[in-house]
């Protein structure tokens, strides 16, 4: 009897680290596939990227990191919904997590609630150990353009500006205050600025060839969107933008 005893007591013992082992291995796996899908998704490729981070989901459900991979996928696929829920899941497993804290700032953007997003950013703001703190600033100067507040849209641009000169997504909202506060000169010597330093950011000439439209010089606007035409791929929203406008010019 004392036999059977210790050989059920090994067996059991033997059968949890066999068991432990092969979750090990899962879970290596599953990192393994998180990787590929991170992969296909700095490729552009989300809807591979959102495949494979969804394998991965099945094994490692509570990984933040994981959770973040995600709510980028799901932006990517334009889901904002979808991708809000991820990353307040990665918060929720880690709530020290400010990278998927900048995230959730952004998807919040994108779905124009304005106040929610400038509480997020302000939150990665406040987090000195975050390396690159021109996004949330530029974040917070796009969401002040959202409700029309340009004056505190110029302050957030220039502070993101003082952080990282020439950053095209605060250059670009800059321009952007500029143009819908009818300073179209401001506008178009700033532009000329920024472009001589990166003569080759699409969405700069873009801002440019609206000002010229709005002072009137039709054939700087016109070479302006020409430009952009050769700049950006064919069927992309700012190449149709481009067509759209060179039509009725």
């Amino acid at each position: 009897m004392k036999n059977l005893l210790i050989f059920i007591l090994f067996s059991f013992i033997i059968s949890s680290c066999t068991s432990s082992v092969s979750r090990q291995n899962d879970i290596q796996i599953a990192h393994a596939v998180k990787k590929e899908g991170d992969i296909f998704q700095t490729q552009g490729e989300y809807t591979a990227a959102l495949s494979k981070l969804l394998e991965a989901e099945k094994i490692i459900p509570s990984d933040p990191y994981l959770q973040n991979s995600l709510g980028l996928a799901y932006m990517g696929k334009k889901r904002e919904d979808l991708a809000v829920t991820a990353f307040k899941k990665a918060l929720f497993i880690k709530p020290d997590y400010i990278v998927a804290v900048n995230n959730l700032g952004a998807a919040y953007l994108r779905q124009k609630k304005w106040d929610m997003a400038i509480k997020e950013f302000n939150t990665v703001l406040e987090s000195l150990l975050y390396p690159t703190p021109h996004f949330p600033l530029s974040n917070i100067g796009w969401a002040y353009l959202g409700k029309q507040n340009f004056h505190l849209a110029e302050t957030y641009f220039l502070k993101a500006l003082d952080e990282l000169p020439w950053f095209t997504a605060a250059s670009h909202g800059l321009a952007q205050v500029y143009l819908k506060t009818g300073q179209m000169d401001k506008s178009i010597n700033y532009l000329h600025q920024c472009l001589n330093k990166n003569p080759d950011i699409a969405v700069l000439h873009a801002d440019l060839a609206q000002a010229y439209e709005k002072k009137g010089f039709k054939q700087q606007a016109i070479k302006s969107w020409q430009l952009v035409l050769k700049l950006v791929p064919e069927r992309s929203a700012l190449a149709k933008q481009a067509e759209s406008r060179l039509s009725q010019l």
